[in-house]
C-alpha cells in the first residue's frame, strides 16, 4: 500500500506521521516548532529523509496556518512568521527530491473530516481549528470554498470584543483561540502562569474564581464569533478542531453559551441552527488532510 509523509505545522508543535492510502495514520511524532527558518527547514528535511530511508514514500503533505497559495507561496504564515513570504512546496521540493503538497491547516482539518470524520455526507459546514490561533474552513457544495485571495476562513481576523487601545486584541484569535486566546488571558492576571490550557479547567473545577472568569469570557467570545459564522454562511454542521476539542467539557459549555446567546438574541432566537460538534480526528485532522490531494491527484 502506498505511504505518504503528513506535516501538520502549527505555531507551539509539529505534528508528522505516515498515512496510507486509506487515511490510515502511523509512526507519529511531534517537536516544538523552531522559530527560525533555517532550523525549521533543516528539521523538515531530515524527517522527511528518515522516512524515505525506511519506507517507499509517494509524496509529502504539509498543512500550515496562514494564507497558502495555490502554487505553495505562503503569503501569511500565521503564528510561524519565519515562513511568512516563502514557496514552502518550491523550497521543500529542492531539499528532499519528492513532491510536496502544502494546503493551509484549517482546510487540511475540514478536507480530513469530510474524507474520514464527523463531516461524512455533510455538503456545507465550516470548521474553525482553535490552536495558537483560530483556523477557519468554508465547504461549499463539498469543496473547499478558497475565496479570490485564497484567505477564505480566516476567522481569527473577525473582531468580535471592544478594544479601543489595540483592535487586534478584540479579535477572535486574540479571544478565541487556546494560546494567544484562553493562555495569554489567563497569564495576564495570574501569579502562576500556565503552558497548558488544561491547566485552566483544572484550576476552575478547584473553585479558583480567575480560571472561572477567564473560560466564562474565552466561552462567551468563541461562541459571539460562532453565531456570526453561522448566520452568515447558513451551514449544516460546526466542526470544531485543534487539541481544546478533546476536551468534553469545553464542547459542551460552549455549545451552553451559543444556546444562551441565541436564546437571548430576538432575531435568531427562533432559528434552527446547526450541531457544534468535536472534529472526531482532534489533532491528526491536519496531517491526514494534508495528503489527500496527493492520495487523490
Amino acid at each position: 500500500m502506498k505511504k505518504y509523509i503528513g506535516i501538520d505545522l502549527g505555531g507551539t508543535s509539529i505534528k508528522y506521521g505516515l498515512v496510507d492510502e486509506k487515511g490510515e495514520l502511523s509512526k507519529v511524532n511531534q517537536f516544538s516548532t523552531p522559530k527560525n527558518k533555517t532550523d525549521l527547514l533543516t528539521k523538515l528535511s531530515f524527517i522527511i529523509h528518515e522516512y524515505q530511508q525506511n519506507f517507499n514514500i509517494e509524496g509529502v503533505g504539509i498543512s500550515v496556518p496562514g494564507v497558502v497559495q495555490a502554487d505553495g507561496f505562503l503569503t501569511t504564515a500565521g503564528a510561524i512568521q519565519c515562513l511568512c513570504g516563502i514557496n514552502l512546496k518550491t523550497t521543500l521540493e529542492g531539499l528532499v527530491n519528492i513532491s510536496v503538497q502544502i494546503e493551509n491547516d484549517a482546510n487540511a482539518a475540514a478536507i480530513a473530516e469530510k474524507w474520514l470524520g464527523n463531516a461524512q455526507g455533510i455538503h456545507n459546514y465550516l470548521t474553525l481549528v482553535l490552536g495558537t490561533g483560530v483556523g477557519g474552513a468554508i465547504v461549499i457544495n463539498n469543496q473547499i470554498y478558497r475565496g479570490s485571495h485564497a484567505r477564505s476562513g480566516e476567522f481569527g481576523w473577525m473582531v468580535i470584543e471592544n478594544d479601543d487601545i489595540d483592535i487586534e486584541m478584540g479579535s477572535l484569535n486574540f479571544r478565541g483561540a487556546t494560546v494567544i486566546g484562553l493562555i495569554r488571558r489567563y497569564n495576564q492576571f495570574s501569579p502562576a502562569p500556565v503552558d497548558d490550557a488544561r491547566l485552566i479547567f483544572k484550576r476552575a473545577k478547584e473553585n479558583e474564581t480567575l480560571a472561572q472568569n477567564i473560560l466564562t469570557s474565552f466561552y462567551h467570545s468563541l461562541a459571539k464569533g460562532i453565531i456570526n459564522l453561522i448566520v452568515s454562511f447558513d451551514p449544516e454542521m460546526v466542526v470544531i478542531g485543534g487539541g481544546i476539542s478533546a476536551n468534553e467539557l469545553f464542547i459542551k459549555e460552549l455549545i451552553s453559551t451559543i444556546k444562551f446567546i441565541k436564546n437571548n438574541h430576538n432575531s435568531i432566537a427562533n432559528l434552527d441552527f446547526p450541531p457544534v460538534i468535536a472534529a472526531k480526528l482532534g489533532n491528526n485532522a491536519g496531517i491526514i488532510g494534508a495528503v489527500y490531494q496527493l492520495i487523490n491527484r
